[in-house]
This record gives structure tokens, sequence and C-alpha cells, in this order.
């Protein structure tokens, strides 16, 4: 697979937001993926040293529009910590 089939998008939601502290960036990456792909995929598009990767599932949620009941898709999670001293610059606001 390549990088750009990997990550889907970073997430920007509070949560990951207080984790760039630690140098801890979070993304919604491909379901197929695995960590070691999560982690080339992230070093060769930012151009950084990630120290660990932890994924996670997130599990469909019931959704209600009017008469109608469907549910969301489930998705992978990825929790990327970065080596000391390593930002990504793209994604600093």
């Amino acid at each position: 697979m390549d990088f750009s089939q990997i990550i889907v998008e970073p997430l920007i939601t509070e949560k990951a937001i207080g984790q760039r502290a630690v140098a801890c960036y979070v993304f919604k990456v491909n379901l197929r993926s695995t960590k070691v792909d999560v982690r080339k995929a992230v070093e060769q598009a930012f151009k950084v040293k990630v120290a660990a990767v932890n994924t996670c599932y997130v599990r469909p949620k019931m959704r209600t529009t009017g008469r109608s009941i469907g549910r969301t898709s489930r998705w992978k999670k990825a929790y990327v910590t970065l080596a000391a001293g390593q930002k990504i610059k793209e994604l600093e606001s």
C-alpha cells in the first residue's frame, strides 16, 4: 500500500490537539493497515522519526435521521508518538 492510501486524515479534536504537547499525533487510517505500515507512512509523508504507534478500532454508532435508523462505519485510529524533539510542521497551528 502507498502511504497516501494508509493515512486517511489527521484527527482534529480537543483530545488530539492536547496530545500534541507530548509529540503524539492522531490519525484516521485505513482499516487494513498495520502499525508498521502506519510508521512507514508517517515517516515518509512528514519526514520525522516515529518512536511508537498505537492503534484501535472505533466501533460503529447508531444514528437516527427522521424515521430511518442507520449506523456509522467502523474505522481505525492510530496514535503516533514521535521521537524527542520532533514535530509535524504541517499539522501545527
